[in-house]
């Protein structure tokens, strides 16, 4: 049987979220008991909790919702790059080596260890997406809350994603995942009315 490494954080109630965004919570809205055969909870969460997929929607006017997107970025052959403690941007240098034969999926592991804090986060230079586009990426990946700073109003990294027509994921797990090619599954959810949708996110050897 082949690896799987679970690269998707624990999604509870200490699941970080963008400062004011809905925080996850959970209850009982029916409870098993002599009257009820069933537990069944309401939850309450941002799409953004997690590990995610942001749609066109989150971060362009008019933008397609995650529901509408094709699934056939978020499933196939990736790479997983090492650009650990780089500094605040991962640019094009970061990745130079890693280019040749790049397949078009991109995940970039940029810590130690993963945590969903939006304070001192490694985010995306906005001509390192290009770069990854011009070696034909269709999606690329980052272990930290956001491809942008928590500080950015302009967002350059997402609209460079919408400019190449990339997709993204974030907020990934890759302590454990050495640098090299996978299989890639993490499929967003059908919500057709949402601008990012959790996934669970695993890589599988190849």
């Amino acid at each position: 049987m082949k690896r799987i490494w679970d690269i998707s954080p624990a999604v509870d109630n200490n699941a970080a979220v963008f400062p004011g965004d809905t925080a996850y919570s959970q209850k009982l809205h029916f409870t098993l008991d002599a009257n009820c055969p069933v537990n069944v909870h309401s939850i309450t969460l941002s799409p953004h909790t997690g590990a995610h997929a942001d749609a066109p929607m989150h971060y362009a006017a008019g933008g397609v919702a995650v529901g509408a997107l094709d699934l056939a970025p978020y499933l196939g052959i990736c790479r997983v790059i090492h650009c650990i403690a780089v500094g605040p941007l991962i640019q094009p240098e970061h990745i130079a080596h890693a280019l040749e034969n790049l397949p078009p999926r991109v995940l970039i592991r940029t810590t130690n260890i993963a945590r969903q804090d939006w304070n001192n986060f490694t985010a995306f230079a906005a001509e390192t997406i290009s770069l990854l586009a011009t070696h034909g990426a269709i999606l690329v990946g980052i272990d930290t809350p956001s491809v942008d700073p928590a500080t950015s109003q302009g967002l350059p990294s997402h609209h460079t994603l919408l400019q190449h027509d990339l997709r993204v994921l974030e907020n990934l797990v890759l302590d454990a995942v050495d640098a090299g090619d996978y299989e890639l599954i993490a499929l967003p959810l059908k919500l057709m009315q949402a601008d990012a949708s959790p996934v669970r996110a695993i890589l599988r050897e190849l």
